[in-house]
């Protein structure tokens, strides 16, 4: 089973402060513009980067054309920012539960751990290495904001790179894990299924289109052992 996990409001609480300055210090110095005032119309969580800057960028009256033109820009100028403003020690923001998840879904031979996030793959990276958590995620897997601005191609990317011989992971063994309406519209677009957690800003009620709803790691290890025993 390949398990799709996202990071902010599934893996990790309230880890995005350096992320956001690092995003608004990077729309700064790629565009000159402050965004600081700038009201997105969009809520940025389950969002790419890509798509949070574009909003915060077309807000503070930057054109498409030229969005498109330094999006590379954009990416590298926030990835530095943020290695430089996320804290050294990430591990107090890791949900209750999750090591423990993560340590014994590593131990079973049938389980393959991703990710799909919409964090540029630097950033998601940095923050989970800092938490304590990185190991369990090996390096070119994965679905990125920095791989698309789409956060609907990222599962069929993540799948993709789990694959082998040019071929796909199956999409009947694959996961999506993640905590907002967005993590289950990426799957359904892949046609894969979700495991949606009420740890980020959605309620239950709100996650209803997900093939499951848990409210905790524990509930979800539950969950994750009647799919793959």
């Amino acid at each position: 089973m390949l398990l799709l996990f996202d990071i902010d409001g599934t893996l990790l609480n309230r880890a995005t402060q350096a992320h956001r300055d690092a995003l608004h210090a990077a729309l700064h110095d790629v565009h000159g513009v402050n965004v600081e005032g700038v009201r997105s119309p969009l809520s940025p969580a389950g969002r790419t980067d890509g798509e949070i800057a574009r909003a915060l960028l077309l807000g503070a009256g930057i054109s498409a054309l030229r969005i498109d033109e330094r999006a590379g820009a954009v990416r590298d100028s926030c990835c530095a920012a943020f290695a430089r403003l996320c804290p050294a020690d990430l591990s107090d923001k890791v949900f209750p539960g999750i090591p423990a998840l993560l340590d014994w879904l590593a131990a079973r031979g049938d389980v393959k751990l991703s990710l799909v996030t919409g964090n540029y793959e630097p950033i998601g990276r940095l923050k989970l290495g800092r938490a304590g958590i990185g190991r369990h995620f090996a390096p070119g897997q994965g679905g990125f904001g920095s791989d698309s601005e789409d956060r609907a191609a990222l599962p069929g990317i993540a799948r993709r790179r789990a694959g082998g011989g040019g071929i796909a992971y199956p999409r009947q063994r694959t996961i999506v894990i993640g905590d907002t309406p967005r993590d289950i519209a990426c799957a359904q677009a892949d046609g894969v299924r979700c495991f949606a957690v009420t740890t980020g800003p959605y309620e239950a009620a709100d996650l209803t289109g997900a093939d499951a709803v848990a409210s905790s790691a524990k509930e979800l290890r539950e969950l994750l052992a009647a799919t793959t025993d």
